[in-house]
């Protein structure tokens, strides 16, 4: 009888049926060809090229990463940094500042960004006598700021700066104007602004990345980089877990992005 139950309960053993195990979701790499953005930055046109990678690859038991890496081109900012920052820096009040921007570059020091800025100021102040107002110079001469300005991520979304004037060249009261009073710290709002808006615009997640990607990719680097010949260019990246389900529909919609270039 023993030998009996035995051998029907392995018979019902072999009898269950097997189940396949679920198909593992196959990992990719998809590259953003480069794009073309053109910009308005203080009503000075800009182009910034962006192109970039976007994988997913498994990492444990039904996890997967997903890593995005941008990379932008911003040699055209580079090349209009003078007539970028003369529009919004240079004034001629006859009885006030006068300012006039003579050069402005920008170059890779990896990680971080170098501007440096030649600029001619004059203040005067106008003496009323006899009805009429009369200038008088009170201060001028010709002064180079240089400013390091280093890229970091803001709330795993977007990128900043941290800028820093790490020397001024400039004689006499227009040194201490540019080092503690409101023209240097000026000059140093207006180069961040321009260069920032110039990376948050050029990079922005909803021109570069399909829907599925834009509201789930965090970066958490940034940082400039010598392209060649002195050219700047912007690199960001970051990685984040994501479920299978979310595989299929990134996919589709890269293969979508690709089938209408």
């Amino acid at each position: 009888m023993r030998h009996f139950l035995l051998a029907v309960i392995g018979a019902s053993l072999l009898a269950v049926p097997s189940w396949p195990a679920p198909a593992k979701v196959e990992g990719f790499t998809f590259r953003i060809p480069p794009q073309r953005t053109s910009l308005n930055i203080e009503d000075q046109p800009v182009t910034v090229t962006v192109s970039g990678v976007i994988s997913v690859a498994p990492q444990g038991h039904d996890e997967y990463v997903l890593k995005v890496e941008l990379e932008a081109d911003l040699s055209d900012l580079q090349r209009n940094m003078t007539a970028l920052l003369s529009r919004q820096l240079d004034r001629d009040d006859r009885c006030g500042d006068q300012i006039a921007i003579q050069n402005a570059t920008l170059a890779p020091v990896d990680p971080s960004g170098r501007a440096v800025v030649h600029l001619h100021y004059e203040r005067f102040v106008c003496v009323k006598a006899f009805g009429k107002k009369t200038p008088h110079r009170l201060v001028g001469g010709d002064g180079v700021v240089q400013i390091k300005l280093t890229p970091a991520i803001e709330d795993k979304k977007a990128v900043g700066l941290v800028p820093a004037v790490e020397s001024i060249q400039a004689d006499g009261s227009l040194g201490e104007l540019l080092r503690s009073g409101p023209l240097g710290a000026m000059v140093r709002e207006k180069v961040t602004k321009a260069l920032l808006s110039a990376l948050q615009k050029g990079t922005d997640r909803s021109l570069t990345l399909p829907p599925a990607v834009q509201g789930i990719a965090t970066l958490d680097k940034a940082g400039f980089r010598d392209e060649g010949a002195g050219r700047l260019g912007l690199v960001l990246g970051g990685a984040v877990v994501i479920a299978p389900s979310q595989i299929q529909l990134i996919k589709s919609q890269l293969k979508d992005a690709l089938s209408n270039r």
